[in-house]
């Protein structure tokens, strides 16, 4: 099981070609996506082809420091991404969110990397990076759907919330089922992937160890050992952050606010100049 099958750049490019004709087609059904699907492709095979230089760089060096700095840029980088994601979220979440992924992500990197695969160095950049950039990419898509959640069920139960406060209700009593809710949500994409791999579909990691040469027996372990951290990992993250963020929605102890979207608040700023300019053009009409 060592035969490897790689790609050339000729390879490369009839993948590019593949994604111009969908791009062309959906631009004659006029579906509207095409100058977004040709550029999320070229992004995606710069940062893609970019990662792979990094990383043979790093996995050459065998640097501890050099590793730590990559997975700590790509926290960043993950923390940002969740709050480009989630909807209808107020603003000044970065720093919770960059919190819980990293307290979460070092828990499961700990457990993982040390009592299952046990790497030497433990540090192994060929391992612990490309785990992390697994982890933290299923991990983003939950605490996104679950933050969004979170905040939108808030305002739709305002009137329940009210009334739980003034039943004298704590704020974690009344927010309880918001938080619920919006846990579920963020683990509803890990289970339906543990229930169908194996029998529906093959997993990325065991395809490309698989692709690799490696030993199929020996890629489906560590395909399940992914597939259960990631779970683990979605459910600890999903936990912390909605603990850390549910108060944000009381003003005290009785008194419920839920802080106004990023988006509403840029909406609302983008009417106000309208109609200053429409004030304006109509002075300078009359004038």
């Amino acid at each position: 099981m060592q035969q490897y099958f790689a790609i050339d750049n000729w390879g490369l490019l009839i993948a590019v070609l593949m994604v111009c004709i969908a791009a062309g087609i959906s631009a004659l059904m006029k579906l509207g996506v095409a100058k977004s699907l040709l550029w999320a492709t070229v992004r995606s095979l710069v940062q893609l082809l970019a990662m792979g230089f990094i990383l043979e760089y790093v996995i050459r060096a065998q640097n501890v420091w050099l590793v730590i700095g990559l997975i700590v840029v790509m926290l960043i980088a993950a923390a940002q991404i969740t709050m480009s994601r989630a909807k209808g979220i107020p603003k000044g979440l970065v720093p919770l969110v960059l919190l819980s992924l990293a307290v979460t992500m070092l828990l499961m990197l700990a457990l993982v990397g040390e009592l299952v695969i046990r790497p030497n160095p433990w540090y192994s950049p060929q391992l612990i990076i490309p785990l992390t950039g697994m982890l933290l990419g299923n991990t983003v898509s939950a605490l996104a759907l679950g933050l969004g959640r979170f905040f939108n069920s808030m305002r739709e139960r305002y009137e329940e919330v009210n009334t739980l406060l003034a039943l004298d209700a704590t704020p974690w009593e009344a927010a309880k089922p918001s938080i619920t809710s919006s846990i579920t949500l963020g683990l509803l994409p890990s289970i339906a992937m543990l229930a169908s791999s194996g029998i529906v579909t093959i997993p990325g990691m065991m395809s490309g160890q698989i692709i690799a040469g490696q030993n199929p027996v020996n890629a489906a372990k560590y395909q399940f050992v992914i597939l259960a951290a990631v779970s683990a990992l979605t459910l600890l993250a999903d936990s912390i952050i909605l603990a850390l963020v549910y108060k944000r929605c009381f003003i005290s102890y009785d008194r419920y606010f839920v802080p106004p979207a990023r988006d509403s608040v840029s909406t609302l700023d983008r009417i106000r100049r309208q109609a200053s300019s429409r004030a304006n053009s109509a002075q300078t009409s009359v004038r």
